[in-house]
Parts: structure tokens; sequence; C-alpha cells
């Protein structure tokens, strides 16, 4: 029996998160070979975490194109890592996200982190953002970050707000 389709007894069964992943830049699967599996699995823990359900529409796109969503939704002239579009209230998807490959493979060098684990962080921090989480306060960034703290470790990454401690050599 599919999703969404009808369970014995006349009740309908929910259907799961749905994720599509829309390459609009080059690079991508040479950088992460794996990223379309990564990525679902990474907003389908996230909204299980949350108790949410829905469709996500993932962008993995590059600097340039980051660089005009930015600026044109957000009035930012500069490149970020992640952006987060949720949908208005009632739509039948949760929204989109944006990931620059660029931005991923330069914090994840100035921290030391496996490119596959931050691009899991940012697709974690970006779908919380859907659902309504923001970081704008400390006691609201304090939550956001256990949540995806513990969802992160629920899919086998590296805690992103542990300190690193590097031992003297």
């Amino acid at each position: 029996m599919g999703p969404g389709s009808s369970a014995p007894g006349g009740g309908i069964v929910a259907a799961g998160p749905v994720v599509e992943v829309v390459f609009g830049a080059p690079g991508w699967r040479a950088a992460l070979p794996r990223v379309e599996a990564l990525a679902r699995r990474c907003v389908a823990a996230a909204l299980a975490d949350q108790g949410a359900t829905g469709h996500v529409t993932l962008l993995l796109t590059d600097d340039a194109d980051i660089r005009r969503l930015n600026a044109g939704f957000r009035g930012k002239e500069k490149a970020t890592n992640v952006l987060s579009f949720p949908a208005p209230y009632g739509a039948l998807t949760l929204g989109d996200l944006a990931v620059s490959l660029g931005v991923l493979r330069r914090e994840a060098a100035a921290e030391g982190r496996a490119l596959a684990a931050h691009f899991a962080h940012l697709v974690v921090h970006g779908t919380l953002h859907l659902l309504g989480h923001d970081h704008l306060s400390a006691g609201e960034a304090a939550a956001m970050e256990r949540a995806e703290a513990r969802i992160l470790r629920r899919l086998g990454q590296p805690n992103p707000w542990r300190p690193r401690w590097r031992l003297a050599a």
C-alpha cells in the first residue's frame, strides 16, 4: 500500500515527507556523491523529530545563485550557506531550501568538518526554519541548537555546537 492510499477500515494512510532535490549548479555529485540520499535522510529526520511531514524542495546551487536569492528575498548582497523559504500557512508544501556548494566547502574547511557533516547540519537547520524555528534571541537559538544536535546525533552526524578541542603538540 503506497502513501496516501486507503488503509484497512477505510482510513487514509498519511504520506511521509517528500524531498525534491534540484541541481542548480555543477559539482554537487562530485563533492558529495550521495547528496540526494543524505538530503532526504536529513529532512526526514528533522520532520520526524518535530512531528511533522510534508514536501520540501531543496535547491543545490552555487555562490552566485544564492547571492542573487539572498539579495532578492532578504536584501543582503552576499552569498550565504542556506536559505529557507517557508510556504504560506495552509500550503501543500512546507517550503524550499537552497544550499550553496561554495559556501558549504569554505565553512567546512574553516571549521575542520567533513563536507557531508556540514551539509547535514545546514539541511537540518534549514528544515527547522521551515517549521517555524528561529535564532533571533538567545533562547530561540539555544532551543534550535539543541534540536539540531539531537537530530544530527540520530543521523550519526557530529554535534556542530560542541567545541573542538585540540591537543597541544
